[in-house]
């Protein structure tokens, strides 16, 4: 078990947007997303992407069922490599979010609740499939993450930029 650490914004990898993995038989992507869970679980947190640990590749892990009460401890968890999204509803939700990398700061975050999205699995198979609700909000964060987004770039500049000072302050100082 690898417990990786986790970057905290605004440092500079989460910032930029990801590269596709190109070669999925590749010992060290393997590696990475079993680091990838173990930090996750770890931390604890529903969802990771490889630039959140220092890695500038398009891959992120979910788990958004294993903290729930219905089914706490059951952990499945799924892989996502270079995805896209295919469609995002019109219709939206508004979800309060939080971050790994971004401790301790919550907050309200507008987003389409169903989304279709195509990825490859850790094997190279491409699977395409339909989210909603918690899932389709957890993907569309970890997702933004491979771009370079953070969910505090949703909120008012002012807003934006308090938290980004106090982050500073607090853990890059």
């Amino acid at each position: 078990m690898t417990i990786r650490r986790i970057l905290i914004y605004p440092e500079d990898c989460l910032k930029q947007v990801a590269k596709p993995v190109k070669v999925f038989d590749d010992p060290a992507l393997h590696q990475l997303v079993q680091d990838m869970l173990d930090t996750m679980y770890d931390a604890p947190g529903v969802g990771l992407a490889a630039p959140q640990v220092g890695v500038s590749l398009r891959v992120a892990v979910t788990d958004v069922g294993w903290r729930s009460e219905e089914t706490e401890g059951m952990r499945q968890h799924k892989v996502w490599i270079n995805p896209e999204f295919l469609w995002k509803s019109e219709e939206t939700d508004i979800n309060e979010e939080g971050c790994l990398s971004l401790p301790d700061i919550y907050g309200d975050v507008e987003r389409p609740n169903a989304v279709r999205l195509r990825w490859y699995d850790l094997y190279g198979k491409k699977h395409e499939g339909d989210f909603t609700g918690f899932q389709a909000v957890a993907l569309q964060h970890e997702f933004d993450h491979l771009d370079g987004k953070v969910f505090i770039d949703y909120f008012t500049p002012l807003k934006r930029r308090m938290i980004i000072k106090k982050l500073k302050k607090k853990y890059l100082s």
